[in-house]
């Protein structure tokens, strides 16, 4: 058993978890399961709302954390990854937990179980915070998969399936079948379900454990073209539509009925840094739209959105990690590019994919366009200068962990635009 430390800095909570291992995962419930007992927070004394899935993830839980708030709800909201600091992770109302609170917090998760993860200590810290400030709903983002996902070891009042695709085979199993079996480890017996259209392996696992568990399962319509959102792209009216149906049979929990001018405003109010962010042009860079398409089914997602606004890109840049299944989605935007030019940043990540591999795997399909070079920066500069439309944007998309290495340079852009109070 490992000696409990006392934390007085945010910078020595960061060296612990750096020393935790940011991928280090073990598979199982049990360290969970006794920080969460020892504080008490089995049952914390709050509403939760569980957010698991492949695809839409951070969307579904950032419209159901925007619609609460704007019903004055006071809430918690736990996502992963971060991009700049574990700060980020951990939101109440909006806002960062701050620094200064972190120390003490982790104090006593460390002392509740100094075994856990990366993902676990920071999952119990966010619970723990969330008790100690006295939320009323928690939306807690799932990590990887359901079965054994820390977020899973929590007591939910209710389930949301964003769409289920091929993620992390590796872990999770080779098929579509695999992934959303393990995915839907997460259903409680008589937990409410709301799911968004699944492919239909998925749905037919999904509706076979709500079934057995006698877990209510409503999946969810696209929400109508007229109502305006504050996450661009087609594919976020299904997101929206799961955190609006989820919000709806939440608010009994709560005490509180939806109303309609608060719906609309939590809706147009949604945001998230990186999908389908259109940044304008400056000095530095051009007009950009970043998203952190990993997979074919976001790429997909991400190219309607370009279809439906009419816009062609000037160029991409694109890095991945190698644990993915990166070349359908590299394929898919390689075909809707054209001639225009792809670079390809070489990614500082021990997960990264050989960027050298994935210039030659773009540049196997004609026209040889991909450009190999060394960051994030030189990719920026290079699309700068290219000629054609100044108005037309370069993509940034592939990863989380490339946006993650352009906020590093832009970290402004973290943070959601003022809302208009017109």
């Amino acid at each position: 058993m490992k000696t409990a430390k006392t934390f007085t800095t945010i910078d020595q909570v960061r060296e612990h978890l750096d020393g935790l291992g940011f991928f280090h995962m073990d598979l199982s419930l049990g360290r969970m399961e006794t920080a969460l007992a020892r504080l008490g927070l089995t049952r914390p004394p709050f509403v939760v709302a569980q957010i698991v899935g492949t695809n839409g993830k951070g969307s579904t839980a950032a419209f159901l954390d925007s619609l609460s708030r704007a019903h004055g709800c006071r809430t918690g909201l736990y996502t992963s990854p971060h991009f700049l600091s574990p700060c980020e992770r951990i939101r109440i109302d909006g806002v960062p937990l701050p620094e200064d609170q972190w120390p003490a917090l982790a104090t006593e998760v460390h002392a509740a179980q100094p075994e856990l993860t990366y993902f676990e200590f920071l999952t119990v810290l966010a619970v723990l915070a969330f008790a100690r400030r006295g939320v009323q709903l928690a939306v807690m983002e799932a990590g990887l998969g359901g079965a054994h996902d820390a977020t899973t070891a929590l007591a939910a009042d209710l389930t949301c399936f964003a769409p289920v695709a091929m993620d992390h085979a590796a872990v999770l199993g080779p098929t579509l079948r695999n992934i959303a079996a393990d995915k839907c480890g997460a259903i409680r017996p008589h937990v409410p379900v709301v799911s968004a259209p699944q492919f239909p392996a998925a749905a037919d696992v999904l509706q076979r454990r709500a079934d057995r568990l006698a877990a209510p399962l409503h999946v969810v319509a696209p929400l109508p073209g007229n109502m305006p959102l504050g996450l661009a792209g087609p594919h976020q009216r299904i997101n929206a539509a799961v955190a609006l149906h989820a919000w709806q049979a939440l608010t009994p929990r709560l005490h509180l009925r939806p109303r309609a001018d608060a719906v609309a405003r939590g809706l147009a109010r949604a945001f998230v840094p990186g999908r389908l962010q259109s940044v304008p042009a400056t000095g530095g860079h051009p007009p950009l739209l970043l998203d952190g398409a990993h997979n074919a089914h976001g790429m997909a997602a991400l190219l309607a959105h370009l279809r439906q606004a009419g816009l062609r890109p000037r160029a991409a840049i694109y890095s991945c990690l190698g644990d993915k299944d990166w070349h359908p989605a590299l394929m898919l935007l390689k075909r809707a590019l054209g001639a225009a030019p792809l670079f390809i940043p070489a990614l500082h990540n021990e997960r990264a994919a050989d960027a050298a591999q994935v210039t030659a795997a773009a540049n196997a399909v004609p026209p040889a366009g991909a450009i190999l070079l060394p960051d994030v920066r030189a990719a920026l500069e290079a699309a700068r200068d290219l000629p054609g439309d100044a108005g037309a944007p370069v993509i940034i998309s592939g990863s989380l962990y490339l946006l993650a290495e352009f906020y590093a340079l832009y970290p402004q852009l973290l943070h959601a635009p003022a809302p208009d109070r017109n």
